[in-house]
């Protein structure tokens, strides 16, 4: 689906209320508005493009006004500059159509060049960085420090309204350390336990994108203690806790794939169980998928898993599927209960 340019359907909007008018001053504008509106609106007995669209869009942002989505977002979506800022304008977009947006990020290869920078060395088990405090503390000023501010930044220069969060700031992501099933010592790596969403609440409440980092804090006797946490996790226990709408995690993948490699649109949670035994999903898709049936079991209507690589991914999957809320069609893979 393309977007609706919003500007043009101000300019109808505008033309419209001054027709209504009557006044007489207008009228050769009007007459020319008249002409642009049936041509912008009517192709035949079928609605053009541009209203298709606009019905579409409208119907999705009638279904979700005033409700709550979560998006993971990283991958080539975060470290190219184009997509970057097209994902801070439509967060800032979605805000304006009254959707209510919370921003979870990553920042795998941000933190990898500052470790190289300053000698800090840090290997992988199982698929999950090994994070000693020496690891944590550089994440930490990575991702709280750079990439948190810049992201919140983007979204308040698109026209938006956010702010960054440590998972640290008010204990927003309570964690304990994570054991791993294999038995690999993994540091200070979290497992999110307690998820403070009074502290969301209130900001979403104002108006306010928070923009969390997923750097978590101990619990009880480790209150002092700096975790870190995959991101995807944390976005999908957030979005579940919060009872979101949605729950978006932007990738590097087109999505969900069968044996032919066609993107499978939509699936339900047990066609994910059936397609892990049968080993269609495998690898490391099979974390991504368990993250998005984790939150659809926490009462999240629907986990989108979405080629960040398309421009405008968010708006296109969150709008695109008109009241239906399933999305494009063509960005990414859908899972539902």
């Amino acid at each position: 689906m393309k977007l609706v340019n919003f500007s043009s359907c101000l300019i109808v909007l505008s033309l419209t209320i001054l027709r209504e008018s009557s006044v007489d001053a207008f009228s050769p504008l009007i007459g020319e508005a008249q002409v642009s509106n049936s041509r912008l609106f009517h192709h035949g007995d079928e609605p053009t493009p541009f209203a298709a669209n606009a019905i579409t869009t409208a119907a999705a942002v009638n279904s979700l006004s005033g409700q709550t989505i979560v998006v993971k977002y990283g991958g080539n979506a975060m470290t190219s500059p184009e997509l970057s800022k097209g994902f801070c304008e439509d967060v800032a977009a979605l805000q304006k159509l009254g959707i209510r947006v919370v921003v979870v990020h990553g920042g795998g290869p941000q933190i990898k060049k500052m470790l190289d920078k300053v000698g800090v060395e840090s290997n992988f088990e199982g698929g999950m960085r090994v994070s000693s405090p020496e690891v944590v503390e550089v994440a930490e000023m990575v991702l709280c420090g750079q990439v948190n501010k810049e992201i919140s930044s983007g979204i308040c220069s698109a026209g938006g309204v956010a702010i960054g969060l440590s998972g640290r700031d008010a204990n927003l992501l309570q964690c304990v350390k994570l054991v791993d099933k294999n038995g690999f010592d993994l540091g200070n790596v979290g497992a999110v336990k307690v998820v403070n969403t009074h502290l969301l609440e209130d900001l979403l409440d104002m108006g306010i994108t928070p923009v969390v980092s997923p750097i978590g804090t101990g619990m009880d006797d480790e209150k002092d203690v700096a975790y870190n946490c995959n991101a995807d996790v944390a976005a999908g226990r957030i979005a579940g806790e919060i009872k979101a709408a949605r729950v978006l995690f932007l990738t590097d993948i087109a999505g969900v794939l069968d044996k032919e490699m066609t993107l499978l649109k939509e699936l339900s949670v047990k066609d994910v169980e059936k397609l892990i035994d049968d080993e269609t999903i495998t690898g490391g898709m099979i974390p991504k998928v368990t993250y998005a049936t984790d939150a659809i079991h926490l009462g999240v209507e629907g986990a989108f898993i979405t080629d960040g690589r398309v421009p405008h991914a968010l708006l296109n999957e969150i709008l695109g599927g008109g009241a239906s809320g399933k999305g494009s069609g063509d960005g990414g893979t859908i899972i539902t209960l």
